[in-house]
């Protein structure tokens, strides 16, 4: 290509930053964008705890996806360090993606949804699961002359991540508005997460498939020795808990649940990485450790 060539159809490149209330589909969202599988992604609430970075690349543009935990009222200081991704989202983004649904309360979150309102940069607002709507379109009409009244700047995209309905178009917009600039990542890139950070989220996805009530959001899962093969990986991974009666109930009796969770993730973990997997799980109790800062620190909430 020509240099000429080059100024008239420069390089582009971005930041598109994704955020909303818990449980509308921002992980699902994501992991079409970017077409592999990034976010955690179940019926349960607040299953995404980290910004996620996915990268999409072709030759002409690199979009750096970035799926954010759920705003939420904090209760513990993990879930303050979680609200400070999704509020740090707003500050460092080239196009901003809300993302809601076509069921969820728009006064959910009201302060958040005014400091969305004042962005400058592009925000685009998705509608997710209108699959979920009936009859002949007047109630997503209704929805998004309500969004109109809330983001008057925004631009509203109604899609259907599971049925895959109106994403590629919501793709070709993002396209359109990346700035010029070179790539911020290899052009191999396809995250800027580490492979143990998906170990984790994988193990994660599991506990919360498998257990209900407190116990998924009580623990956390830390990888401590990923060693890696050309055919092979050994993983030990260590599932912290904040009480004994949680221990008890992740190992299950004769250790069955643990086994349970241990043999899921390495199927998962192995499909993920494309290579034989020894996976081995530990389960330790650190009381209290969602209100405690310097685990909070050790587990990478805060910097």
């Amino acid at each position: 290509m020509s240099e000429e060539q080059n100024t008239q159809n420069p390089h582009k490149a971005g930041f598109v930053n994704i955020v909303g209330n818990p449980n509308v589909g921002k992980s699902t969202l994501m992991n079409r964008l970017v077409g592999e599988r990034m976010s955690i992604i179940t019926p349960k609430a607040q299953t995404t705890r980290h910004r996620i970075t996915g990268i999409v690349n072709t030759p002409d543009y690199q979009i750096v996806f970035s799926d954010t935990p759920g705003v939420l009222k904090p209760r513990y200081k993990m879930q303050e360090a979680m609200l400070n991704f999704s509020e740090g989202a707003l500050t460092d983004a080239d196009i901003l993606l809300y993302v809601t649904d076509v069921v969820e309360d728009p006064e959910k979150n009201a302060d958040f949804l005014r400091k969305v309102a004042k962005e400058k940069i592009p925000v685009l607002l998705v509608i997710n699961k209108i699959d979920l709507l009936q009859g002949d379109g007047g109630d997503l009409e209704k929805i998004v002359n309500g969004w109109q009244n809330r983001l008057p700047n925004a631009e509203i995209f109604p899609i259907s991540a599971t049925e895959d309905f109106n994403v590629d178009n919501l793709m070709k917009r993002i396209v359109e508005l990346l700035p010029p600039s070179p790539p911020y990542f290899g052009k191999d890139a396809l995250t800027d997460k580490p492979a143990r950070f998906f170990v984790t989220e994988i193990i994660r996805e599991k506990i919360l498939e498998n257990y209900e009530k407190e116990v998924p959001y009580s623990t956390e899962v830390i990888v401590e020795k990923f060693e890696e093969k050309e055919n092979s990986i050994h993983i030990m991974a260590v599932i912290y808990v904040e009480r004994d009666s949680q221990k008890g109930i992740l190992i299950g009796r004769q250790g069955s649940m643990l086994k349970k969770v241990g043999t899921q993730a390495r199927k998962e973990i192995e499909q993920f990485f494309g290579k034989s997997v020894y996976l081995e799980l530990f389960v330790k109790v650190e009381a209290n450790w969602r209100n405690r800062e310097n685990k909070l620190k050790s587990f990478g909430y805060i910097q």
